[in-house]
């Protein structure tokens, strides 16, 4: 089963779902998109920019899915497009404090588990209607500050949020994939 954030609060008790092994990124392949995807300064325009072109992307996809962008604490971009629910919010907050929490995707803290043979759920000690290791949160690291927020998507299957996240991010900062 794959992770859709648009399930209502019974699935929040639900283990992490697995991905078939081979679509899953490795867990080095995660990492060196968090070293290669770092910002030189992260403003309040940067925040409406990137999350425009998220909501762009988003729209010619036509896909149903709520962005926010995150830095120090404070909500500097949110938008809900259509085929979006309020569950796609608690979503974006539960996947955004695992960022906050490990410095780290909330894609590649739940594999990190997953590699263990466990999944965050099981392991991490923590509350899962307050936290969620899946897919679509990625954090923004700003170059020699370290992460200062985080850019998060819901409403797709979690590998589908995280690649569409980092596929936005790719584009913003130019990168090469």
């Amino acid at each position: 089963m794959t992770h859709k954030s648009t399930h209502g609060p019974s699935h929040s008790q639900e283990l992490t779902p697995k991905i078939h092994p081979e679509l899953a990124p490795s867990l080095e392949e995660l990492e060196r998109e968090e070293r290669r995807l770092v910002f030189r300064q992260f403003t309040h325009d940067d925040a409406w920019a990137l999350g425009s072109l998220l909501v762009g992307m988003a729209r010619e996809r036509q896909a149903p899915v709520a962005i926010d962008v995150h830095r120090a604490g404070q909500q500097l971009f949110h938008a809900a497009l259509p085929g979006s629910t309020p569950d796609n919010d608690a979503w974006i907050a539960r996947k955004r404090r695992v960022v906050e929490r490990y410095g780290s995707a909330s894609y590649l803290v739940g594999a990190r588990f997953r590699a263990k043979g466990t999944t965050f759920e099981e392991s991490s000690r923590l509350d899962p209607d307050t936290y969620a290791a899946h897919g679509g949160s990625f954090p923004i690291i700003v170059e020699g500050v370290g992460v200062v927020g985080a850019v998060t998507v819901s409403g797709l299957p979690q590998l589908q949020d995280h690649r569409f996240v980092v596929e936005a991010l790719e584009e913003f900062l130019g990168k090469d994939r």
